[in-house]
């Protein structure tokens, strides 16, 4: 454990900001899902519709930097490559 005081704030406010990353990455995770799911079922306005909240949902965890900017743009290039084969 750390003993100076800046540490110990240090370990705090990574901690904060892990749970943080987690949730995003999570919700995110959750929409790609969504998406996937609509594809699977052959349902195009509903894949089009999660693929729109999905794509915005990435952009903004790449935003803050919890994706970089590349892996952002791939999973929003795969997903709409996908929805736009159906």
């Amino acid at each position: 454990m750390a003993n100076i005081k800046s540490a110990k704030k240090r370990i705090k406010v990574i901690e904060t900001k892990t749970l943080r990353n987690k949730a995003i990455k999570s919700k995110v995770k959750t929409m790609i899902k969504k998406v996937e799911a609509a594809i699977a079922a052959k349902d195009k306005a509903a894949a089009e519709e999660a693929l729109k909240v999905a794509t915005s949902e990435i952009s903004k965890a790449a935003s803050k930097g919890i994706y970089h900017k590349n892996n952002a743009s791939r999973k929003i290039s795969r997903l709409s490559v996908a929805v736009n084969r159906l």
